[in-house]
């Protein structure tokens, strides 16, 4: 049975959902939040200083960074303009298994582009640890990152992140109220990293550890940069506390405002462990993976 108005929901959709161009990592999507210029996307989409937001009517906007807590996977992005086409959140918490689910999003440059399914689940995933995902049956693709999931009357029930096997896992929208309501966070080191096994030639003080977190990039002008790490250090942890996952990394960099980190690092060849203190939270002027 056709869903009367989905044309128009699908318009309206389109209307609310922004193209993302972060530097030159390629592209994703966001969904505008409130017609006075604030965007959510995901935090893996918004990694750098250097973003650019694209409307559906093709006005072209440099954004700022309001916060991003890379744990949910969400970021506030912030554009000088006003009365945008906003969309309305539904209560994720009220979303059933067998509705119909809406996605909107940019994937492989295909603006505005549409697919629709079924939703499948809302809750944790087998190997994703306890945090929840509206899990849909709809076909996602590189690009539609950030974007929107929505009911058949085109609210917002979660922000599309990721794919697991044939499912779309969306950020259910009540998270994405909470996260909003923590206030900004500022959780960027400027890194993309990857799960590595500690080389044995390391001495670690009689430590068994084994897991570090190898450099993949290193932002220019970002924390990381300026403490003057590099691509091939590997991560052990904080002081006093070492890394056994991404998400203690994660962990380590939440909070608002300047702070210091100190961290315990490889490099070379690995033969001696090293520490650095990064500053976090610094204002930086905008020029206007896993990834930390």
């Amino acid at each position: 049975m056709p869903v009367t108005g989905f044309g128009e929901i699908a318009e309206k959709l389109r209307r609310s959902t922004v193209l993302v161009h972060a530097g030159g990592r390629g592209s994703g999507s966001g969904v505008i939040w409130s017609s006075d210029g604030s965007v959510i996307t995901n935090a893996h989409v918004a990694r750098t200083r250097q973003i650019s937001l694209q409307l559906w009517d093709g006005r072209e906007f440099d954004a700022t960074v309001a916060s991003r807590d890379v744990r949910r996977d969400l970021a506030l992005l912030r554009i000088g303009a006003s009365n945008l086409p906003s969309i309305l959140a539904a209560d994720s918490s009220e979303v059933r298994p067998g509705e119909l689910a809406i996605a909107i999003g940019n994937p492989l440059g295909f603006v505005g582009a549409l697919t629709t399914g079924v939703i499948h689940a809302v809750g944790p995933l087998r190997g994703l640890g306890s945090r929840s995902w509206v899990q849909a049956d709809v076909r996602l693709a590189p690009g539609n990152s950030g974007g929107p999931l929505a009911d058949a009357r085109g609210r917002l029930i979660g922000i599309n992140t990721m794919v697991a096997g044939t499912l779309a896992l969306a950020i259910p929208s009540n998270t994405v109220q909470d996260f909003l309501s923590a206030g900004p966070l500022d959780a960027w080191l400027g890194v993309t990293v990857h799960p590595v096994k500690v080389p044995r030639s390391n001495s670690l003080a009689g430590s068994t550890q084994s897991f570090g977190l190898v450099l993949l990039e290193v932002e220019p002008s970002s924390p990381a940069c300026s403490a003057s790490l590099l691509p091939g250090d590997i991560l052990l942890g904080t002081e006093g506390s070492a890394f056994t996952s991404v998400a203690d990394l994660s962990q380590a960099l939440q909070g608002s405002g300047p702070r210091l980190l100190r961290l315990e690092f490889l490099r070379g060849d690995y033969s001696r462990v090293r520490r650095v203190t990064l500053q976090l939270g610094r204002q930086i002027e905008p020029r206007s993976s896993a990834a930390a």
